[in-house]
């Protein structure tokens, strides 16, 4: 008798524990037991995608998910827009009215997402990785104006050759750009490097430099036209803008993507093949 009331005694015990174990309240910080997480944006594949798709179509350099996560955010805000994602021309100007009713304007308005209206967009829909931050507007790189991504992307960029760059023509230019420069120059991460005192070699050498770090560069010529320089676009910067209607540096971004000059004419690109290197952008390089 003993050893039933043992037993018994042993069973409603084991139930009880269970029970109570099924009904428990999760442990802190279990987010997996009371809520689903969100899924990711990788910030920095939409700004390349944006950069690339406007003129290319689709490519594979971006993160189609990302992209249609945006895209469907974008369309839940009751703004029309395709959810395939490919970040186009009419993806482009559905976050441009996004960012226009978050009361954004000018060069905040220019339909690349930044880290406030995208967070904004995703609040309860999506998290955001590789985070593109352009930081001040007002840093320079040896007294030019650019702001502080594109000011480490230099500095990155200079510590790969043995002389120093120095910029000819930085950012931010709007609206006293110079006219030939076509109003690439008007937004952020765009810049002309001085080459009057390197020689050719050197000048081929900052050219594949700038673009190790995240440059879309060119060594400009007198062939074509041009005083002599280096230009160089950020890939991905959040304040590349645009002249009239035209998306000319975020462009120039695709045409480089394509092995192509970023001109009007946008023949081949003329760089030699020891100074090409894989297609990249600072985040990825920098490992951010």
């Amino acid at each position: 008798m003993i050893r039933t009331i043992t037993s018994t005694a042993t069973a409603l015990g084991l139930a009880a524990t269970a029970f109570a174990t099924a009904h428990a309240a999760p442990a802190a910080g279990d987010a997996t037991a009371t809520t689903t997480a969100l899924p990711v944006v990788n910030m920095a594949l939409v700004e390349v995608a944006a950069d690339v798709e406007g003129k290319y179509g689709n490519q594979p350099l971006g993160d189609d998910a990302s992209t249609r996560l945006v895209q469907s955010a974008i369309r839940a805000k009751g703004i029309s827009t395709s959810v395939d994602g490919w970040y186009g021309r009419g993806t482009n100007s559905a976050y441009r009215t996004w960012q226009r009713k978050l009361g954004y304007s000018g060069i905040d308005a220019n339909g690349l997402p930044g880290p406030g209206s995208l967070g904004k967009l995703g609040a309860n829909r999506f998290t955001i990785a590789h985070k593109v931050d352009i930081g001040s507007r007002h840093d320079n790189y040896r007294g030019v104006r650019v702001n502080t991504r594109t000011k480490k992307m230099l500095a990155a960029a200079d510590a790969k050759v043995p002389f120093a760059i120095y910029l000819s023509q930085g950012s931010y230019r709007y609206p006293n750009g110079a006219s030939a420069s076509a109003g690439t120059h008007d937004g952020g991460g765009v810049v002309d490097i001085s080459v009057g005192n390197m020689t050719t070699t050197q000048r081929w050498q900052a050219v594949k430099a700038l673009r190790q770090v995240g440059f879309a560069a060119w060594y400009r010529t007198s062939a074509q036209g041009f005083t002599p320089h280096v230009h160089a676009v950020a890939i991905g910067d959040t304040d590349l803008w645009q002249a009239n209607g035209l998306y000319t540096n975020r462009d120039q971004v695709g045409d480089y993507y394509k092995g192509r000059t970023g001109l009007a004419s946008n023949g081949p690109d003329n760089t030699p093949s020891s100074y090409r290197v894989a297609f990249t952008w600072w985040e990825r390089y920098a490992g951010l």
